[in-house]
């Protein structure tokens, strides 16, 4: 079982190697892809943990939810993930 941090970082790294950073963004609904179904609940607490600490834009879309990373989080976020490797 994966850790919030470990989580978080994992959404991160993807986000940003796909180029989801302010006016690119994807659904909420595609962050828990590529973790085991038995993590997704997790994910998703990890997700909406983010958007409350403001690393995430929401764009409200008619079909779901879209977030992509703000611009402004993403120094902050680089150096969490290069403290991590």
């Amino acid at each position: 079982m994966a850790t919030d941090k470990e989580i978080r970082l994992t959404i991160f790294r993807k986000m940003i190697r796909l180029e989801y950073i302010g006016g690119r963004h994807t659904s909420i609904d595609n962050l828990p892809k590529g973790f085991p179904r038995s993590e997704r609940g997790a994910v998703t607490k990890v997700v909406r943990k983010m958007l409350k600490e403001g690393y995430l834009i929401v764009k409200v879309k008619p079909d779901s939810l879209h977030v992509s990373i703000d611009p402004a989080a993403l120094p902050q976020i680089r150096r969490e993930i290069e403290l991590d490797e």
